[in-house]
């Protein structure tokens, strides 16, 4: 057996002490750590500002110059040692440190997203904390849950909800500290910017979200702000706050810092605004016992396309966004339902420079010509709308809860994965019903030469997926996804190594899987998660081989943000704080 044997040192900073991960266990040289970075395709991001009124650019410099203050705060909650270790890194002008600072930003870390969060620096953790900058290092999970359960029922709540961190205090104990004090100072910064842009903007439903996220930054109340941020209607569509918990993998319950600053394109929004006209129907006809669909949904779902200008914290590592769908909050869905954002510039790059090339590789050569890029970005949007579908509010023996809290840290996986099979049976169904449903254009294609892109485009998006590495929730849910659909044969495994669709079988397969999804999580069964996870998510041989074929081919995209650069270059100063 190996030994490993763990350093004594440990390292003090920004207050939070953390033991040192084996100093001689081997870190990537060099011409590792570019091969790393290789993997992040860099890639400008460009975007057409000159429509926006004079008001509207003054106000887009402003939010970009608040969106950057969240990758400081990002990095807080991914490690308690990243800004100290940043500050170092940025010192090094050596060909290894630039390589390493590189790799950091990247990541916002020192664990690579992309391998399982394992350290590609010496002196820190070997693998990324479960609990991230959350809960105390040292703390463990029951310790945790024991402290919990022991607290009152509105404590408890707080406990679990997204908006605190967890602390020890006097004598070890732990408590809860509200992230408006944790990160009071980067927040007071925002808040400032974000209440400049409102000054500046001539748009009422944007100057009412940013002066209600503003206060919100302050009061940690993030519910109100939520609603102004559905009702938003701008040129300048603006997601900015904590929101996705990926970054929790103890609980699943924090939300990480993001913000997406983005212009819409009105005529692809225009267009697919009706997509949310049908969402009742789907829900309707979900592939689960009928006593789980939910009879009326909320208020009809906004959808926007748009360009991204910048993405910043939790959107800015790893594996770039193409889409998403918020607010988490269920109060705020069960109310006015869930808003998707489809980035349509992020989605078109990756589709060049990542997915069109696995086609190449893992297909077989008869169906490469099926993959298409309007596919692929409807799936996405299939994929964002059907997060809102399925249960939200469920009862697990006698008591009121969610599937976030029953599932636990293994919510985002079982999600993600629901949301791709819910959203591709979506499209089957509505392909199969275009004509009743009076889907004119809205749908690339129709027939059974619709069907034939879309699980294709399906299978080799697939693969782009599972690169992402099974500690990360896509990934995880996307490898369940290809051994289920394997197994079931609505996917096929080729003698010579390539993949391919079982026409006859896979829609059967896809609703056989959607209804083990959804299953899962309106029952809240932890247990039958767990053994779907380990069973299934997983990389099996025949898929290990067509990965190691993929090695030249980028995972994913880098952006390189020009627009945002030019409208608010990053020596910039923020505005001095303005309160109420």
């Amino acid at each position: 057996m190996r030994i490993l044997l763990v350093a004594a040192t440990v390292v003090m900073a920004a207050g939070v002490c953390w033991a040192a991960a084996d100093e001689a266990a081997p870190v990537p040289n060099l011409a590792e750590l570019q091969k790393k970075a290789a993997r992040l395709a860099p890639t400008p991001i460009r975007v057409d500002v000159s429509h926006l009124s004079a008001g509207d650019r003054r106000a887009l410099a402003n939010l970009i110059q608040a969106a950057r203050l969240l990758n400081d705060i990002y990095m807080d909650q991914l490690w308690g040692g990243n800004r100290v270790l940043y500050a170092k890194l940025q010192k090094d002008t050596s060909p290894l440190g630039r390589a390493r600072l590189n790799n950091f930003w990247l990541n916002k870390g020192p664990w690579d997203y992309l391998d399982g969060y394992k350290a590609f620096l010496p002196g820190v953790p070997p693998r990324k904390p479960l609990g991230a900058n959350f809960y105390p290092e040292d703390a463990t999970r029951q310790e945790v849950e024991s402290w919990m359960n022991g607290l009152s029922a509105e404590e408890r709540e707080q406990a679990k909800g997204f908006f605190t961190v967890v602390r020890r205090g006097p004598g070890g104990k732990l408590k809860l500290v509200p992230y408006s004090e944790v990160y009071q100072a980067d927040l007071e910064k925002a808040e400032g910017l974000l209440r400049e842009a409102a000054a500046n903007t001539g748009n009422e439903s944007l100057k009412k979200f940013l002066l209600s996220r503003a206060d919100a930054f302050i009061s940690n109340d993030y519910y109100e702000s939520d609603l102004a941020w559905m009702d938003l209607d701008a040129p300048l569509d603006v997601t900015i706050g904590p929101y996705e918990t990926y970054t929790d993998e103890l609980f699943g319950y924090k939300a990480a810092f993001e913000a997406y600053i983005n212009v819409r394109d009105e005529k692809e929004t225009a267009k697919l605004a009706a997509f949310s006209q049908h969402l009742q129907e789907i829900e309707n006809n979900l592939p689960e016992d009928p006593q789980y669909r939910v009879a009326k949904l909320g208020a009809a779902s906004p959808i926007r396309v748009v360009d991204e200008v910048l993405a910043s914290g939790d959107a800015a590592h790893g594996v770039q966004t193409a889409a998403y769908n918020l607010p988490n909050d269920e109060r705020v869905v069960q109310q006015k339902g869930s808003k998707r954002v489809m980035l349509k510039n992020v989605q078109e790059a990756k589709f060049k420079t990542v997915l069109a090339p696995i086609a190449e590789r893992v297909l077989a050569k008869e169906d490469r010509s099926l993959v298409n890029f309007d596919w692929f970005f409807t799936h996405i949007l299939a994929h964002e709308l059907t997060h809102g579908l399925g249960p939200h509010q469920i009862k697990v023996q006698g008591r009121e809860t969610t599937p976030r809290q029953e599932l636990k840290e293994l919510y985002s996986a079982i999600e993600e994965a629901k949301a791709d099979v819910t959203g591709l049976f979506a499209l089957g169904y509505m392909i199969e019903h275009s004509q009743e449903m009076k889907l004119g254009s809205l749908l690339p294609g129709s027939g059974e030469a619709a069907q034939r892109q879309l699980y294709t485009t399906y299978l080799a998006s697939a693969f782009r997926g599972v690169r992402f590495g099974l500690s990360e929730a896509h990934g995880k849910g996307q490898a369940v996804q290809l051994n289920y659909l394997l197994d079931k044969g609505g996917l096929l495994a080729m003698p010579d190594g390539t993949f391919a669709v079982d026409f006859s079988k896979i829609k059967e397969a896809v609703r056989q899987l959607d209804h083990d999804l959804l299953t899962l999580e309106a029952e809240g069964n932890y247990a039958g998660a767990k053994r779907m996870l380990d069973e299934l998510g997983v990389v099996r041989p025949e898929v290990q081989k067509a990965l190691d074929r993929l090695g030249d081919i980028p995972t994913d995209i880098a952006p390189q943000f020009v627009t945002a650069a030019q409208v608010a270059p990053e020596r910039a100063a923020a505005p001095a704080r303005r309160r109420k």
